[in-house]
C-alpha cells in the first residue's frame, strides 16, 4: 500500500486533509474528475471508500502535504487547521494550502501570517455548499488571499464548486461567507416563525414549504432591484414601500400575539419600519431601511 509519497497517474496531485462529509465529498470530486488524489485524517477508516475509488491514503500528514502542491484543507475550524499543519510547517514549504475551515475573518488574516512564515502560498475559502451539492451547479466557493494560487489552481477549485475571488485580503472570503449566511439565517429563521403560526391552523410544515420556497424565489429574482437602489441610494421609485411593509410586519406581529407565538425574529424590522416612518421615509423603498444599518462614517 502507497503511503501518499507515489501518485498512482500522471494526473494533476491534489492532498486532502480532513475527511467529514465535505472533505469526503471534494475528494470525490476530484477523482471523478480525474485528479491524483492523496488523503489524510486523523481518524482511521474514514479514507476507505476513497482509496477503493483510487485515492493514496498517507501514513502520516508530513508525507500527505509533501505528496503535491496543492493541499486542501477540510477540517471543522480554524483552530484544528493550526493544530494540524503546525507541525508540519516546513513540509508545506513552496506549496498552497487552501483552508477550508470554518473560520473567522481575523482567524483567516492569521493562519496567512503564519503560512507566509513558512513560505507556504496561502488561500482562504468559505464553502457556500452541502455535501451532496459538491461538484454541481448548486454548490459555490468563496476565495481571498493568494491571486497566485486562486489562478494557478483555478481548475481544481472549479472542480468541488464554483470558485469566487475577493481579493488579496485573507479575510475577506470570510467577511463574504457571514454576509452571505445572514441572508440564510433571516429566511430560515422567517420560515421557522411561519411554521409556528401556522400550527394553530394544522397546517402541516411539509405541506408549506413549497409555497414558502416559491416565495423566496420571487424573493431571491427582486434581490438584483434592492441592489440598485441601495448601491445608488435611490429610494424614491421602490413599488414596496416602508408604509407597505410597515403595515404587513405589524399585522403579522399581532397574528403571533393572537396565538402566543413569540415575535423576536421579527421585532427588530418592525422598530427599523417605525423608525425610518417616523423620519418621514414611509414612501421610500423598503430599502432604504439600509440607511439605518449602515456603519458610521470614519472620524
Amino acid at each position: 500500500m502507497s503511503d501518499g509519497t507515489e501518485r498512482r497517474t500522471a494526473a494533476p496531485h491534489v492532498t486532502v486533509v480532513g475527511l467529514g462529509r465535505m472533505g469526503v465529498a471534494i475528494a470525490a470530486a476530484l477523482l471523478d474528475a480525474g485528479y491524483a488524489v492523496t488523503v489524510w485524517n486523523r481518524s482511521p477508516g474514514k479514507d476507505d471508500a476513497l482509496v477503493e475509488r483510487g485515492a493514496v491514503r498517507s501514513i502520516s500528514l508530513a508525507r500527505a502535504v509533501a505528496a503535491g502542491p496543492l493541499v486542501l484543507a477540510a477540517l471543522v475550524d480554524s483552530a484544528s487547521v493550526r493544530e494540524a499543519f503546525g507541525p508540519v510547517g516546513e513540509a508545506l514549504r513552496g506549496r498552497t494550502l487552501v483552508n477550508l475551515a470554518n473560520s473567522s475573518p481575523d482567524q483567516a488574516r492569521e493562519l496567512a501570517d503564519w503560512a507566509a512564515g513558512h513560505g507556504i502560498d496561502y488561500l482562504d475559502g468559505a464553502m457556500m455548499a452541502l455535501p451532496e451539492t459538491v461538484g454541481t451547479d448548486d454548490a459555490f466557493f468563496l476565495y481571498s488571499g493568494s491571486e497566485r494560487a486562486f489562478t494557478t489552481y483555478g481548475g481544481e477549485l472549479e472542480v468541488m464548486a464554483s470558485a469566487h475571488y475577493f481579493g488579496a485580503d485573507p479575510g475577506a472570503a470570510e467577511v463574504h461567507d457571514l454576509a452571505v449566511l445572514s441572508t440564510g439565517y433571516a429566511a430560515l429563521t422567517g420560515f421557522l416563525h411561519a411554521v409556528a403560526l401556522l400550527e394553530p391552523s394544522g397546517t402541516d410544515p411539509e405541506a408549506f414549504a413549497p409555497l414558502a420556497a416559491r416565495w423566496l424565489r420571487g424573493m431571491a429574482a427582486f434581490l438584483p432591484e434592492l441592489a440598485q437602489e441601495a448601491g445608488t441610494r435611490s429610494y424614491g421609485d421602490g413599488v414596496s414601500t416602508v408604509d407597505l411593509n410597515r403595515a404587513a410586519v405589524h399585522s403579522l406581529l399581532r397574528l403571533g400575539a393572537d396565538h402566543g407565538v413569540a415575535g423576536d425574529v421579527h421585532e427588530p424590522l418592525r422598530a427599523l419600519l417605525d423608525r425610518r416612518a417616523a423620519e418621514g421615509h414611509g414612501g421610500d423603498s423598503f430599502s432604504s431601511v439600509l440607511e439605518l444599518m449602515r456603519p458610521a462614517p470614519l472620524v
